[in-house]
């Protein structure tokens, strides 16, 4: 049995192996495809000489590029054991996968990429070290049809940092496929022959943006005032009401980049045709050092309630209230914040009109931020590798929302990254044409403070579902006590271009 899903939870894995084209056929009157996918979580304790060991739970996306070769991405952040939330790492790797007999099976992997955190802000540089990092892995597994689990013998070594460490590895492997169609077809509507089957198997989907506000009860970090951040989630329904979502947020004030993952379970109650209240629990890791805001080893708990506004059929602007605690330390956290919601959802009986396609742009790039000038003091460059997802409005005008981590350290300190959303323009692109140029302005946080970041390029489109981008930028920022942070930068991508049905 496979988990149907029409949007992954995060498109990092989908593009990384976006050139597999893992699908299945489609008849001649039908653009729906289907792709097969992976999603594995992993645990693991890691060993850190004359202190406390640090433990990873990772969350990773894979998609094959061969019969038994995957390419993904994901993300790591401890839980229970050490004093160190706020810790986090992103990665890129290759995951091998080769059958040996019946169900057992072997793996092979490895992962680069960058991130990092510890007790205290001195501490990450003993800790994490530059930030970037490297890890393999290899193991055997037994198959169980839905899903998989098994152990493997991982290294996982931080350069220049305390984390040089052999240790297990448990893992669960759950496959999952989803539906996409041309991403030409954008704000077209579907043909009877999708319409058909995506009614019969798409579920409704929630892309969330909210800005999220932590207000502090006794904190015992150095850090005393409000938190606020951008989160951005998803979910998926698996019942007509109920369903699992994940969630990144981010610090832009208080704490810029303080951060946080989480997963969970919700539940929606249709209270009249234009509101919705909803009800969710999330579990998941973050904080940004316990010396100034003590989510001790990262374990964090957030049931949250929100009351949500139809603008139209596919937008809701709602408020939410919550309680934000961290178990196994003291930080305890009393939440409320403003959130806009695209919902994606197929027609059903009963709708009025058709569905349309709605296309995603999602890239994967390098960039380097040089000329980098921080308190009027040339600092070295920045080298970071992130994610940036596209939603088109129409031909010309696209929303971005933007993340990066370094892999190198930034004054002396791992962990440095971006986080970005604006309003972007490209030139027209028709299904002949092979270069798009664009430009996109946005505003977010760094680790500083306050970001704003303009930036153009080029696009080279290979087919209807890959591009290569080029781009140059702007990027200034500003912390709280006026202190200025600027730079150029240089990025280079791989773009994933698909769309999905929605009303």
């Amino acid at each position: 049995m496979t988990l149907r899903l029409p949007v992954p939870l995060v498109a990092l894995g989908l593009l990384a192996g976006a050139c597999a084209h893992a699908q299945d056929s489609a008849s001649p009157d039908a653009s729906l495809r289907r792709h097969d996918a992976l999603i594995t979580l992993d645990y693991q304790k890691i060993k850190v000489p004359g202190d406390a060991p640090i433990d990873f739970m990772g969350f990773h996306l894979y998609h094959p590029v061969g019969e038994r070769l995957h390419l993904g991405a994901g993300v790591y952040a401890p839980l229970v054991h050490g004093g160190y939330g706020g810790f986090m790492a992103f990665d890129l790797g290759a995951y091998l996968r080769q059958p040996i007999s019946g169900p057992l099976f072997a793996t092979a992997g490895l992962s680069a990429g960058g991130g990092g955190g510890g007790r205290s802000i001195a501490q990450s540089k003993v800790l994490s070290g530059t930030g970037g990092f490297v890890k393999g892995h290899v193991g055997l597994g037994w198959d169980f049809g839905s899903f998989a689990v098994g152990v493997n013998a991982a290294k996982v070594k931080f350069r220049s940092s305390a984390i040089d460490s052999t240790q297990a590895n448990l893992f669960v492997e759950i496959p999952y496929s989803y539906l996409t169609g041309p991403f030409a077809s954008q704000g077209q509507p579907l043909g009877p022959a999708d319409e058909r089957r995506a009614a019969a198997e798409v579920g409704e989907n929630m892309l969330t943006v909210t800005l999220d506000n932590y207000r502090q009860s006794s904190p015992q970090g150095n850090f005393k005032g409000t938190l606020r951040l951008a989160d951005l989630q998803y979910a998926h329904f698996f019942a007509p009401d109920t369903y699992w979502f994940g969630a990144i947020g981010v610090g832009y004030r208080g704490l810029p980049i303080y951060n946080q993952v989480l997963g969970g379970v919700g539940q929606r109650w249709r209270v009249a045709p234009s509101w919705a209240l909803y009800g969710q629990l999330g579990l998941g890791s973050g904080g940004y050092s316990p010396e100034q805001i003590d989510t001790g080893p990262g374990l964090l708990v957030y049931p949250k309630l929100s009351a949500e506004y139809a603008l139209s059929r596919t937008l809701g602007l709602s408020l939410s209230v919550g309680h934000m605690s961290a178990p196994k330390a003291s930080s305890r956290n009393t939440t409320y914040g403003l959130a806009l919601t695209h919902h994606l959802r197929p027609s059903r009986a009963g709708d009025e009109g058709p569905s349309h396609w709605q296309g995603f742009r999602v890239s994967l790039f390098h960039q380097t931020d040089f000329k980098l000038v921080y308190r009027d003091i040339a600092r070295p460059p920045l080298q970071m590798i992130g994610i940036q997802v596209d939603t088109p409005l129409n031909e010309r005008w696209y929303v971005p929302v933007q993340a990066a981590v370094a892999y190198n350290a930034y004054l002396g300190y791992p962990g440095y990254g971006e986080l970005l959303t604006g309003l972007g323009l490209q030139s027209r692109a028709a299904a002949s044409d092979r270069w798009q140029w664009f430009g996109q302005a946005m505003v977010g946080a760094n680790v500083h403070g306050t970001a704003a970041k303009a930036s153009g390029g080029v696009r080279y489109i290979l087919d209807d579902q890959l591009s290569l981008s080029l781009n140059l930028g702007r990027l200034e920022a500003r912390s709280s006590a006026g202190r200025r942070f600027s730079a150029d930068t240089v990025g280079l991508g791989v773009d994933y271009r698909f769309s999905t049905p929605t009303r």
